[in-house]
């Protein structure tokens, strides 16, 4: 039985935003950037400890991303986490955060990348999260061409997307919980406990510089694994930075060969990725996907 999952509170002014680094290092200034937008907006912003941290190519060791973590979880004041960049380091985070109870996941988690990490941790306790940018893109302020759609969506406005059609689309219509996020997190997940795809789900992936046939070999896994069968719909995002390949010219030709074999609507080459135009996602809520000859909509419950 699918579970329900529960939706942060919009924020409002005055609400406090804690800016967390759980991955790769990050020059401070991007930091400081975002915080001062999010602060004309009228936010509390708390930077964690370690968020400006140099730890090898992390922004701390695991404890003291831990550590950092932790408080943000802990502190019922904050209402949103933001994480500054991804990268890569999520995953060294999830065994121990996995052990904090539901109710403090109780926040809105903003991030995309290595950061569906976390998504899927999140999705484990129940709660809906935001795939979009991250302190290294906001602190570029209203000239950063998503910031006032995430904002929107943070502050409870809708996060409903309608774009074209795509020669690769598979038309069709389902419901289910919009899941997933950058395909190499994502498929290490899989078969874990953190696997964030049940029953009917819809799932998202993007990614960035990964050549073809290693996407190939990520989309073999799932299908292997079984998470293919129990898809409701399929969302493929921008992958952006690759090279054509001997085999196949674009990503989305190899991808509809993966799953010619299934049923499921498929909508392909969404603005959500490593671009400029980086749609916000509500992900672990419920949607309909509607593929169709004029285009996508997808449309949150």
């Amino acid at each position: 039985m699918e579970r329900e999952m529960r939706i942060p509170a919009a924020l409002r002014r005055g609400d406090k935003v804690a800016i967390v680094s759980p991955a790769s290092r990050i020059d401070g200034a991007l930091i400081e950037g975002a915080a001062r937008v999010l602060r004309d907006e009228g936010f509390v912003v708390e930077v964690m400890p370690h968020a400006k941290g140099v730890c090898g190519s992390f922004s701390g060791s695991v404890a003291e991303r831990l550590d950092d973590m932790r408080r943000v979880l802990e502190d019922e004041s904050v209402r949103c986490v933001l994480c500054s960049r991804g990268g890569y380091g999520a995953v060294h985070l999830l065994e121990e955060l996995d052990r904090m109870p539901e109710v403090m996941f109780d926040k809105w988690l903003v991030g995309f990348s290595d950061i569906t990490a976390l998504h899927a941790l999140w999705r484990r306790k129940g709660v809906a999260s935001l795939h979009g940018a991250m302190a290294k893109y906001i602190g570029r302020g209203r000239d950063f061409a998503c910031y006032g759609m995430e904002l929107d969506v943070l502050k409870g406005g809708c996060c409903d997307l309608s774009v074209g059609g795509s020669v690769w689309n598979r038309a069709g219509r389902c419901e289910g919980q919009v899941t997933g996020g950058n395909m190499a997190v994502f498929g290490g997940l899989a078969g874990t406990r953190f696997d964030p795809v049940a029953e009917g789900d819809i799932l998202f992936i993007e990614d960035i510089a990964e050549p073809i046939y290693k996407v190939e070999r990520m989309m073999w896994q799932l299908r292997l694994g079984g998470v293919f069968d129990r898809l409701g719909g399929l969302m493929v995002g921008q992958f952006t930075d690759y090279r054509s390949s001997a085999d196949f010219s674009v990503m989305e030709e190899m991808i509809a060969g993966m799953v010619a074999d299934y049923d499921f609507p498929v909508a392909m080459g969404l603005p959500v990725g490593h671009i400029e135009a980086n749609h916000p996602l509500v992900l672990n809520r419920r949607a309909v996907l509607e593929v169709g000859q004029e285009g996508v909509k997808l449309t949150y419950s």
